[in-house]
């Protein structure tokens, strides 16, 4: 397994270092050896995010990780930036890499294998520099065949009340979840982030042109049917159906996967969406208002909600679980607290006990 250093200046364990967290907390393609972020440097990172410490180390520069450890294969991009640019403070970071003779890999939208000044420095040092935010050749593109619903599996995508609420860090402990419980599971994933960690199907969702969205990210669901005959097949959500910047991408996943049923993350603690927050407060979504718009357009219910406990207090969770609990009828839990057992509790109960 290749060796990677994660870059998430001034962003990890904060919404647009989500990145990062994912990697930190799940890769199959990479093994991590650290995290550049001079904000909390000196910590471990598993502590930072979870309370757990995972002896991934987290440096105050690229020049301190690569002085105290084997020089790692790759640097990773870390940030999720709203626009996908490049941090300006993460130039000098990757180039002090490059020039250490690591490659980059970068999921931004911007392609930085086509920046004049790190492409020259990257031929230089012979390293490669891999954008993967990118869409296939058009000829290889794929059209919308309305295939999904006709997939012997229980399709479930994991749908979300704003953007960078945990959907993914669900989807992918939920699939661990059933495939430990004998429910052969299968995980789509739809962003960079996905994609990063080593998922075998899925695609940059947001990179991939209208005509074909839809069809492109119903082409690697029925890959994922046809490559692991699953019983059951995740998928990543993107943004929320209600959110007004990242409609796109919900209402893309929705029709793509034609939902059996649907898993809805929402953070309580949080007032304001994740969309440029400081200038347009634009406030944070409703379960209620996410269950209308999933029965609307996903013409599917939702079987469990799971909660993003940033914000909040173990006290208030629990408070909450127990108040949404009541009002829905449904089982609620945060899954990177007290695992995701209630949702596959219900997944099984109604799809998979012998009485159904």
């Amino acid at each position: 397994m290749e060796t990677a250093l994660i870059l998430c200046e001034d962003g990890f364990g904060r919404t647009r270092g989500k990145t990062a967290a994912g990697l930190v907390r799940h890769s199959l393609r990479f093994k991590i050896v650290g995290v550049v972020d001079s904000k909390t440097a000196g910590k471990d990172a598993g502590e930072v995010l979870d309370g757990k410490k995972n002896g991934i180390m987290i440096y105050a520069s690229v020049e301190e990780a690569l002085s105290k450890q084997k020089k790692p294969d790759w640097i990773i991009v870390g940030v999720a930036t709203i626009g996908g640019m490049l941090p300006p403070e993460f130039r000098e970071p990757l180039k002090a890499a490059i020039k250490s003779g690591v490659s980059v890999l970068s999921g931004l939208h911007e392609w930085l294998g086509q920046d004049p000044e790190l492409r020259a420095l990257a031929d230089k040092h012979k390293v490669k520099i891999v954008d993967i935010r990118k869409e296939p050749p058009l000829p290889e593109m794929h059209y919308f065949k309305n295939l999904a619903g006709k997939l012997n599996a229980v399709r479930i995508p994991i749908l979300g009340t704003d953007a960078a609420c945990g959907k993914r860090t669900t989807g992918v402990i939920l699939t661990q979840e059933l495939n430990k419980r004998g429910i052969k599971t299968a995980f789509v994933a739809t962003g960079q982030t996905g994609l990063l960690q080593g998922s075998r199907y899925g695609i940059p969702l947001d990179a991939i042109r209208g005509d074909y969205v839809v069809g492109e990210l119903e082409n690697a669901i029925v890959s994922a049917y046809e490559g692991e005959h699953p019983q059951v097949i995740i998928v990543e959500g993107q943004g929320a159906l209600s959110h007004p910047a990242y409609v796109a991408g919900s209402r893309a996943i929705v029709n793509a996967s034609q939902p059996t049923t649907v898993v809805l993350q929402h953070a309580p603690g949080r007032k304001y969406r994740s969309y440029h927050a400081d200038e347009l407060h634009l406030p944070n979504g409703t379960i209620d208002r996410e269950m209308e718009l999933i029965k609307v357009y996903a013409k599917s219910d939702v079987i469990g909600i799971t909660l993003n406990h940033e914000n909040m207090t173990r006290k208030e969770v629990e408070e909450k679980i127990s108040e949404y609990e009541k009002k829905y009828g449904l089982p609620c839990c945060d899954v990177l607290v007290d695992g995701p057992g209630k949702i596959a509790d219900a997944i099984i109960k109604r799809y998979f006990s012998k009485k159904s």
